[in-house]
């Protein structure tokens, strides 16, 4: 079973699908892709820091509100994993996963090697990203580590408005701008909500920016009836969306699975709501996805299955 199958409904559906977090996990730690996930990171951070982070000055407060938020729900969630302890003016950090132990005093950047973001997500699989959602109705997008995006960059949109970011998105802004606005402004401390984004794509990496742009296009060249259920992939997204309990700050956090259609296609409701959903997509959203020039391929294996 797929983790986080995103196909409910027997066709196409320009939805927000939000639902409330309740007792979920803003984080998810999945021990089976965890370390090869952690890796590339830090291969990919490693080789070029400002592409895959970046924030505006400023904005310190903001990621520090993030690891007084996720570090203790990690500890909670996952104590077989990690532990904190706070202990007056320092907190103690420990890994077992990684085998890393870290002290640091909140709201003190010297404190740790990092930017507190860039710190944080090198240690999860999520992307992370910060909105500042504290009294600006715009809703910018102000930091981010973001290792596995689909299609695109912080440096496209890091300072832009909820609003803008998604101007490129076909039918958003007639069907949910206005609503998944004012979803973020009405968040509230302590009720996280999230959702699924889905695609089909046929490269399996995670950290498609548009620097793989030429490797997408070349790998439509090598599909054929044969092998289009081995070389396609359905990428999902769980996205969490939580409002920050000091600095009223948003945080959007991004883990993506991804699975062959050629292992989904072994279990038949699978199959048929792929099928339908894809062939009811509308063909601006099909283009902006980036599925068209492998569209009826795939459908017409999803049938013949």
């Amino acid at each position: 079973m797929f983790q986080y199958f995103p196909f409910e409904d027997e066709h196409f559906a320009m939805t927000m699908g939000v639902q409330a977090l309740g007792k979920g996990h803003v984080v998810e730690i999945d021990l089976d892709r965890y370390y090869t996930e952690i890796a590339l990171k830090q291969k990919l951070l490693n080789a070029d820091a400002a592409y895959y982070f970046q924030a505006l000055p400023h904005t310190e407060p903001l990621q520090w509100d993030v690891l007084l938020y996720l570090l203790p729900h990690l500890a909670a969630c996952y104590p077989q994993h990690f532990s904190l302890s706070c202990q007056a003016e320092h907190w103690s950090w420990r890994n077992s996963l990684l085998q890393e132990h870290t002290i640091f005093q909140p709201g003190i950047s010297s404190s740790l090697p990092l930017p507190p973001l860039d710190w944080l997500g090198r240690q999860i699989q999520e992307d992370l990203l910060l909105l500042d959602g504290r009294s600006d109705s715009r809703i910018p997008l102000v930091a981010g580590q973001l290792c596995f995006p689909n299609s695109w960059c912080l440096e496209e949109k890091l300072g832009q408005s909820f609003l803008h970011i998604h101007t490129p998105v076909p039918l958003f802004a007639e069907h949910i701008g206005r609503s998944s606005q004012l979803l973020l402004e009405r968040l509230k401390i302590g009720r996280a909500v999230w959702r699924l984004n889905w695609a089909f794509r046929t490269i399996d990496r995670l950290d498609i920016t548009p620097r793989a742009t030429q490797e997408i296009l070349q790998s439509y060249r090598a599909l054929t009836r044969e092998n289009i259920g081995e070389k396609c992939f359905l990428r999902v997204e769980r996205q969490t969306l939580s409002r920050l309990p000091h600095t009223g700050a948003i945080l959007f956090t991004v883990h993506t699975y991804q699975q062959s259609v050629a292992e989904l296609v072994h279990n038949k409701v699978y199959t048929r709501l792929m099928t339908n959903v894809l062939g009811s997509t509308p063909s601006e959203v099909l283009d902006y996805k980036g599925i068209t020039p492998f569209a009826q391929l795939l459908l017409d294996y999803l049938q013949a299955q």
